[in-house]
């Protein structure tokens, strides 16, 4: 088939984006080359990185998709286009948001509500529990509940799990010790409230913050987890085992 190339450049430059974004998409879907597992997993992943201060691709990209499609737990999508969350949405099951970086698309920020509104999972890890977007404030007081404005140097610490009988905690010790950045997550009075799974302390401070918890959304199952930096927390076991219940319990699988 020929196409006439003149005449599609001579479109208006609004006509581009969308359709780069399709295409992006169905190359990405076709080709395999951001997703990993087969077809007929039963949990359908999209996680969604890019920003500062992390090694998005090293760590929420290619370590986590590892751990997420171990066993056949999960077939996983692997975005840094926030303008393309909405073409992948129809086919997700769980949203993993893990970005920093802004999502400036009204119709994406939509998408993401009406995503949530429907009752699907959503987990949001360490970079995305920052507030950081004050242009969307219903991000934080809505999903995430609260959020983190510090945090100490990176470091070790304890994470105490408080709820030994959740699937989101299930099978992990009672106290263990990570290399990580300890987020000063509060939670917000205005929000849907959260539940806390497992808290961190440091010795030498009284200072104690939740590491992994529950939002309260009245119609999704939804899981922040504050932890996440580097190999340090993505290569732990105990940091693997939280990720993987939690896909499984807001996928309620």
């Amino acid at each position: 088939m020929k196409i006439k190339w003149i005449a599609f450049l001579n479109l208006p430059r609004t006509f581009y984006f969308p359709v780069a974004v399709v295409f992006i998409g169905l190359l990405e879907a076709c080709s395999g080359v951001k997703s990993t597992g087969s077809a007929n997993k039963n949990v359908r992943v999209l996680i969604v990185g890019g920003g500062s201060s992390h090694d998005f691709n090293r760590w929420f990209n290619i370590e986590d998709s590892k751990t997420l499609s171990r066993d056949g737990l999960a077939s996983v999508t692997y975005t840094g286009n926030t303008d393309s969350i909405g073409y992948y949405l129809p086919n997700t099951d769980v949203l993993y948001l893990s970005n920093n970086q802004p999502i400036k698309d009204i119709k994406v920020r939509q998408a993401i509500f009406d995503f949530v509104n429907a009752g699907k999972g959503i987990i949001m890890g360490h970079p995305a529990l920052w507030y950081n977007w004050k242009d969307w404030p219903e991000y934080n007081l809505q999903l995430v509940s609260g959020g983190s404005r510090g945090h100490d140097r990176y470091g070790d610490f304890q994470v105490d799990v408080v709820n030994t009988n959740h699937p989101v905690t299930k099978g992990l010790p009672q106290r263990f010790t990570i290399k990580d950045e300890r987020y000063y997550y509060l939670a917000d009075s205005s929000g849907p409230g959260i539940e806390i799974l497992a808290n961190n302390s440091v010795a030498g401070s009284d200072k104690v913050y939740p590491s992994v918890f529950i939002v309260k959304h009245p119609k999704a199952r939804m899981v922040g987890i504050a932890l996440g930096h580097d190999a340090a927390s993505h290569e732990l076991p105990e940091y693997q085992m939280i990720l993987r219940n939690a896909v499984k319990w807001v996928s309620e699988k």
